[in-house]
């Protein structure tokens, strides 16, 4: 309770503030009505896809959308569940490596003392600027000279690059890893890998499981591996293969269903993990702009 008598945080229903909550269920409604359309177009039959008048909302759900999706996947020799075990196998691999990579960078730019520190940090804040499609062609230049264009790497390194992660972290860290508890460690002995993985790790948790999120998402819905660095189909990851299906069926009452059925299972994963986690990715972003 404040000094002023509002309550910030309360714990139950106050009729006072019924105003307050009509106005957040009809934004919420708003907000996603866009993924109920989803939703239910993937489930419409033919009959339902182009009714006049449209009706937002289906009326007698099927499963022929999906059928159909995985009926033109294996038309082209190869099935949808090759694509699905390219980016599971992928996605994880980014997510994994990018967390390592990224906390122990955010460790050294945030607690140790070198030269060059601020500098490093920041070319890091600077590459925020950066759009993907800027260092497009770079990027293929050196997956070509290292050797890797053409293999599951070409869609993981591209990605394992990502500074809004580091920055994220890092600013998690200056304020929830105090120098006094680092200190007090080495006192006892411990060394920059026992503070790195048994002190600032656990405490910065929120912002570990944000960037996990982000480096989800990134590498779940990108098709600049497939399109760019990879030209053998089997290689090629579910993204691309959602994004090409359409364009390769020439019957729009077809693609209608299939598309939305494709653009569902792109989207769940995303919503499944943000709506578990949504805590501590609110945590992080609270936490990233205080010093």
């Amino acid at each position: 309770m404040a000094n002023s008598g509002i309550t910030f945080n309360p714990d139950r229903f106050k009729k006072d503030q019924w105003k307050f909550h009509a106005f957040l269920i009809t934004l919420t409604l708003f907000m996603g009505s866009p993924l109920i359309f989803v939703f239910n177009h993937a489930f419409k039959p033919y009959s339902e896809l182009f009714a006049y008048p449209p009706k937002f909302f289906v009326r007698r759900p099927t499963l022929e959308n999906f059928l159909r999706l995985a009926t033109f996947s294996r038309e082209s020799g190869i099935p949808i569940s090759r694509y699905i075990f390219n980016s599971v196998i992928t996605t994880g691999a980014v997510v994994v490596l990018t967390v390592i990579i990224g906390s122990l960078a955010a460790y050294a730019l945030s607690k140790l003392e070198f030269k060059g520190k601020e500098t490093l940090n920041k070319i890091n804040v600077f590459s925020l600027m950066f759009v993907p499609v800027a260092v497009a062609i770079p990027r293929f230049l050196v997956l070509i000279n290292i050797g890797i264009y053409n293999t599951y790497w070409a869609h993981i390194i591209p990605l394992l690059a990502m500074p809004v992660g580091i920055f994220l972290i890092k600013q998690f860290m200056d304020t929830n890893v105090p120098k006094e508890l680092i200190e007090a460690a080495k006192i006892d002995g411990a060394g920059n890998w026992r503070i790195y993985w048994s002190i600032a790790l656990p405490l910065v948790m929120p912002a570990i499981v944000t960037v996990s999120i982000l480096a989800f998402q990134f590498s779940w819905s990108n098709i600049e591996g497939s399109s760019m660095f990879v030209d053998i189909e089997a290689l090629r990851t579910l993204p691309f293969y959602m994004s090409t299906v359409i364009s390769q069926q020439g019957n729009i009452v077809v693609t209608a269903g299939v598309g939305a059925a494709s653009t569902l299972i792109m989207i769940v994963p995303n919503l499944i993990i943000f709506v578990f986690m949504q805590n501590k990715v609110m945590a992080s972003m609270a936490t990233s702009g205080i010093k």
